[in-house]
């Protein structure tokens, strides 16, 4: 029974495997099948499509146009500080002149403020145009002098009147400013109190001689008998002698009391233009012996100094806003203050007035150029890089990043509202210098004049007549 079984079920089990054998191969022949292309079919797929016009929609938007550069971080109106002349009297210096105690580098100068020390005297700064060229002491007078008494008079020590004539109340006024700080003024040298002792010694003699030849008279030199023919007019001539030489000392004496007092050395003092500034660099070390430059101070404003094309250059002026943003993603808002070199237009002509004895006020190095885009008759090569300096009023996080990079953004101009704005590819311009546009519009293109507008991101603001061109429509910016 088990054989007759079992003859059946193989049976079965190999008409199975032929029915599957059969289907894979069918499969296999219809997939062969689907792969196969006929010669024609093979030379129609590699065929290239039909060429047709690259068109892009016309858009509606607000339009903006920047100009955007990277710019560095610096403190404005960068000028060289140098001492006019020593310090304390030059009648008493025996060795030379050391400094003592440097400048702070970001340390800010009000006005009366001690910038530096030089074999321990102070070295004040006050605000003048006049500099400092000389010693200042009773007896003296000039424009240098009004600008000592006016400077006092503003940080509170009151010299009397602003007359350029250095007096009592301006040496008083000195001393007390001086004093304040923790200095003593500058007194009369050893030489000077000599000088004046002498003086006065020569006064008492010349009053001696007088009285002496005043008390012999007319009594003679002989026990009181008459003198002699002729010894009245001797007489005479002696008394006016004496007179002479007792006027002369008294002149000569009152001539040095009047430059005789509290004074203010050349070197004690550095005017300059515009107060407060900043320490930038300093120049010297402990111990240096003054030549040349101690320090270079900067105005407490912050700039951002970039170059931008000079196609750029020509969209921007004076005034216009700044996006100024730092590499931490703060942002801080600034105004074009000069464009072009030290030079360049109105601002140029004002830096150059105050630019002190480095000649560069605002460009720290950076050297003149004749390009003034923007300042009114444009660069001489509109190719060239243009200069640009933007003022920051409240600078914030920029204080801190002096001589680093920002980026700057200035917007040159906006449309007024959402306009019609097309790629600036779209546009060609005819024989007749107009511009126009081509939009597919029923399988054919055809030529639609558009004035063009502000231009800014590869988009063009276009005006065209109405319902001649519309968002939507097709524009052709290639084949």
């Amino acid at each position: 029974m088990s054989r007759l079984r079992s003859g059946p079920a193989r049976r079965s089990r190999q008409v199975a495997i032929i029915v599957g054998v059969v289907a894979v191969v069918g499969v296999g022949g219809w997939f062969t099948g689907m792969q196969m292309q006929s010669p024609a079919d093979a030379a129609a797929a590699h065929q290239p499509p039909k060429s047709g016009p690259v068109t892009v929609a016309v858009a509606r938007q607000k339009l903006t146009a920047t100009v955007v550069s990277q710019g560095e971080v610096k403190f404005g109106a960068p000028q060289g500080v140098s001492l006019s002349g020593p310090v304390g009297s030059s009648g008493d210096d025996e060795t030379a002149q050391r400094v003592t105690k440097l400048p702070t580098e970001g340390q800010t100068l009000e006005e009366g403020s001690v910038l530096m020390q030089v074999s321990g005297r102070p070295v004040f700064v006050l605000r003048g145009s006049v500099p400092m060229y000389r010693s200042l002491g009773p007896g003296g007078s000039g424009d240098d002098v009004r600008q000592l008494q006016s400077a006092l008079r503003r940080i509170g020590y009151d010299p009397g009147a602003v007359s350029g004539n250095y007096r009592e109340g301006t040496a008083a006024a000195v001393g007390r400013w001086y004093g304040s700080k923790g200095h003593e003024p500058q007194s009369p040298s050893v030489a000077d109190r000599q000088q004046r002792a002498d003086l006065e010694a020569a006064v008492s003699t010349a009053q001696l001689e007088l009285v002496q030849v005043q008390s012999g008279g007319g009594d003679g030199k002989d026990g009181g008998t008459a003198s002699a023919p002729g010894s009245a007019e001797a007489e005479a001539l002696q008394r006016r002698s004496a007179r002479q030489r007792l006027d002369q000392a008294n002149a000569a004496l009152n001539a040095f009391k009047a430059t005789y007092g509290t004074k203010v050395p050349a070197g004690e003092v550095v005017f300059l233009p515009d107060l407060p500034v900043r320490v930038d660099k300093v120049k010297v070390k402990l111990g240096d012996s003054l030549d040349g430059k101690v320090a270079t101070v900067t105005s407490s404003d912050v700039v951002v100094q970039a170059t931008v094309p000079g196609a750029d250059g020509a969209a921007l002026r004076e005034g216009m806003e700044a996006r100024i943003e730092t590499g931490d993603g703060r942002e801080v808002r600034g105004v074009v203050s000069r464009i072009g070199g030290a030079g360049a237009g109105q601002a140029g002509d004002k830096a150059g007035a105050a630019s002190g004895d480095d000649g560069k006020a605002g460009t720290d190095g950076e050297p003149a150029g004749d390009g003034e885009a923007g300042a009114g008759s444009g660069p001489a090569d509109p190719s060239a890089p243009v200069p640009l300096e933007i003022s920051v009023a409240d600078p914030g996080p920029l204080r801190s990043q002096s001589g680093g990079v920002a980026k700057v953004t200035i917007e040159v101009g906006a449309s007024k509202g959402s306009v019609l704005v097309v790629p600036v590819a779209a546009v060609r311009t005819s024989a007749d210098g107009k511009a126009r546009v081509q939009v597919q519009r029923d399988g054919k293109v055809v030529n639609v004049p558009v004035p063009v507008g502000l231009a800014a991101a590869g988009l063009v603001e276009v005006t065209p007549d109405r319902g001649s061109l519309d968002e939507g429509d097709q524009m052709v910016v290639g084949q």
